[in-house]
């Protein structure tokens, strides 16, 4: 697989072993910042409007003060143009690094939205949904907040690292985090569905859940097929309960759980709405 020789650094690219950042940088000290994952796909960005709407979204929530040039086209070109530089030409996965720059707790030097641009090849199996069921399990060390930025994918990941350090020395897939009510907010990596009695369930983002980019793919889909779906609280027990459970991101789209603790579940709904929300994504 091609490897990742080059990314952008504030617009300028750069060999990908060169790039030093300040230790008064804000994000390290801070988590003062956010970040977007994408997939692209034959040359162009899955999902591209719901990404550049999360983006700008989270640059005013965060009150970044973004230069005129600083667009959805001006990120897309970048995005693209760093894809092909590094050879990831079919399929890669997208990291944009958005941060404030030096200074202190109260005295940011300023609000530009400093970013890095990064590139991996992705394996073709990843379009495709898992053949084996994930196993999953509660990470009970932490609560995710339900607040007013508790939707960004913020670069203040800590919880999600530390519940994925647990997940893989309790040889699991991935952890579900809970918000401060023990209810369900998300996994690590992902959104949160359930199905029950025909019905498909997910979290509001008020209960903590970041505002994932497959997540509003998936409810869209669901709106315009017609199947009955509620954004509503989940609890460990409705989980419990279900008949499916199924994760969403940007860059596996869906994956289906097999396994909650010592419960086991199906996946013929996870298989009919890959097929057409997911496969049928990437056919355009």
């Amino acid at each position: 697989m091609a490897q990742s020789k080059f990314l952008f650094y504030n617009g300028k690219l750069m060999r990908s072993d060169q790039l030093l950042i300040s230790p008064d940088n804000r994000s390290f000290r801070y988590g003062d910042g956010f970040f977007e994952t994408i997939k692209v796909w034959k040359g162009k960005i899955v999902l591209a409007n719901y990404h550049m709407e999360r983006l700008f979204t989270s640059l005013n929530v965060l009150q970044f003060v973004p230069p005129v040039y600083f667009t959805p086209d001006y990120i897309t070109e970048q995005v693209l143009a760093l894809a092909s530089k590094n050879g990831h030409h079919k399929l890669a996965r997208i990291r944009i690094t958005i941060f404030r720059g030096e200074g202190g707790l109260y005295d940011a030097q300023n609000h530009f939205p400093n970013h890095i641009i990064q590139s991996w090849e992705l394996n073709p199996a990843n379009n495709q949904l898992n053949e084996n069921g994930l196993v999953l399990d509660f990470f009970a060390d932490a609560r995710k907040v339900c607040d007013h930025y508790s939707a960004v994918k913020s670069n203040n990941f800590l919880s999600y690292a530390m519940a994925a350090f647990w997940a893989k020395q309790q040889k699991l897939n991935d952890a579900i985090l809970l918000n401060p009510y023990d209810r369900v907010a998300d996994a690590t990596i992902a959104n949160i569905f359930m199905v029950k009695d025909g019905i498909v369930k997910t979290p509001p983002l008020i209960e903590g859940p970041v505002n994932g980019v497959m997540r509003k793919h998936v409810l869209s889909s669901l709106r315009k097929m017609d199947i009955p779906f509620e954004e509503t609280p989940v609890t460990t027990v409705d989980l419990s309960e279900a008949s499916e459970i199924f994760l969403t991101n940007a860059i596996y789209g869906i994956r289906w759980v097999k396994q909650l603790g010592k419960n086991g579940f199906t996946n013929s709904f996870s298989k009919m709405l890959h097929k057409e929300c997911i496969a049928s994504l990437l056919q355009q």
